[in-house]
């Protein structure tokens, strides 16, 4: 199903990706010492778990309703342009936050609106990220790019509940988020001095830019089929994040054990992280949705109690899937849609994947109440891999091609050695 990428000149030695690279690395850092600072900080400041609810909710409800309108904002303008303001943007709310936890009498709708100014901001950051690669690297080194961001990605996935935990046992939460907001002032530095290939689109209104972009996904099989089944993957991960802990704590491995399959799954990550990087699926959509049919493997082991080793195991391997899911994807979205669609494109992309989410925080402990812990773990297990291997039906996914020789991806019907037409 794979063949080993051919040679190509390494991003890195592009000043542009490489500039990129070094801050979007530093920024994923920062931003995973915040989730442990986060919920600490809220929590000690107010001793309320609605007060923390509240926080998170702020963060994210902003995102998920304004992603749409950062996609089109991307590809209106140079991404590196959006990218930039988004990060002075929450360079300020993270100092801010951090300010008012060393204050020593934070409060809470001040944390609480600087959350929900930075969550409006990540809407409007997160579609830039491929028409930042794309706009940094030629069509060859893509897949090896994604590559490394996902491997900085893995890589912070690791360093930064270690560098929270440093933090807060040491000099307080608040230092979490100053460190956050620096590594933003140092993104925005070097994006700054970096340049961005850009295709403008043609001026419309904010509604027909909005329906573009939605023909541009309703137009690709491929792309909405597998978005559903990323969707589902997602809520499968929020029911396990729910649900972990209680079952580790009450079985036999404790929780340390969860602690170690959390570090297990980063480390798997990472893994398939670089074998993306050096492997070239013939069937890119395919190969990438069948590696995240793997996550059903740990999610019914640890439903049927199996030994802690076999499911650390089992949860490795698919986080590795998962690692090899994501530039492999990226690359065949990068290659496939055109460059002034990227943006609103990729909006949908995470729309759906973080609107899972909060279902699966809802739904998991109802079901656990009205069943047990397993049932809901097991449902959601079979239900990612069913809708990850399922896409294997659609034609499109079928016959989505690598990219081919100094052109894009082969999409469903396009004939070889062409790239795919523009929408």
């Amino acid at each position: 199903m794979v063949t080993p990428a051919p040679p190509t000149a390494h991003p890195l030695r592009t000043r542009s990706f490489r500039l990129l690279f070094i801050g979007r690395s530093l920024s994923m850092l920062g931003d995973s010492a915040i989730p442990a600072a986060l919920t600490l900080a809220v929590y000690l400041a107010t001793g309320s778990t609605g007060d923390l609810a509240l926080v998170l909710g702020c963060a994210m409800v902003p995102k998920l309703l304004l992603l749409p309108l950062g996609g089109v904002v991307g590809d209106r303008f140079n991404a590196r342009t959006v990218a930039l303001t988004t990060d002075l943007v929450r360079c300020a709310t993270q100092l801010f936050v951090g300010a008012e936890l060393l204050s020593g009498a934070p409060a809470l709708w001040q944390i609480a609106l600087a959350e929900a100014v930075g969550g409006a901001a990540g809407a409007f950051a997160m579609p830039t990220s491929a028409p930042l690669v794309r706009g940094t690297v030629d069509e060859s080194g893509l897949l090896r790019a994604n590559s490394l961001m996902a491997v900085a990605a893995g890589t912070a996935r690791i360093g930064g509940p270690a560098v929270a935990g440093a933090l807060i046992l040491t000099a307080g939460p608040g230092w979490a988020f100053v460190l956050d907001g620096a590594s933003f002032a140092v993104s925005a530095a070097l994006l700054y001095v970096i340049r961005v290939r850009h295709v403008p689109i043609p001026r419309r209104s904010l509604l027909g830019d909005l329906k573009g972009g939605w023909t541009e996904v309703r137009s690709r099989d491929w792309y909405w089929t597998s978005l559903i089944a990323h969707a589902v993957w997602n809520g499968a991960a929020a029911v396990l994040t729910t649900l972990g802990p209680a079952l580790f704590l009450h079985g036999p491995g404790g929780k340390g054990s969860w602690v170690v399959l959390l570090q297990t799954g980063a480390v798997g990550l990472l893994v398939g992280s670089l074998v993306a990087g050096r492997v070239r699926p013939r069937r890119a959509v395919l190969a990438a949705n069948l590696a995240g049919a793997l996550y059903v493997l740990p999610l019914c082991l640890l439903a049927a109690h199996a030994p802690v080793a076999v499911s650390l195991t089992a949860y490795g391997i698919a986080m590795a899937g998962l690692g090899f899911l994501n530039p492999v994807w990226e690359t065949a979205v990068q290659s496939a849609v055109p460059p002034q669609a990227l943006a609103r494109v990729t909006s949908y992309d995470w729309l759906l994947s973080l609107a899972a989410m909060p279902l699966g925080y809802t739904l998991a402990p109802l079901a656990a109440s009205a069943w047990n812990t397993e049932a809901p773990l097991a449902a959601a297990g079979l239900l990612a891999g069913a809708a990850c291997a399922a896409t294997a039906l659609v034609p499109g996914v079928r016959r989505f091609g690598a990219p081919v020789a100094g052109g894009g991806a082969r999409e469903a019907g396009a004939p070889a050695g062409t790239t795919p037409a523009a929408g």
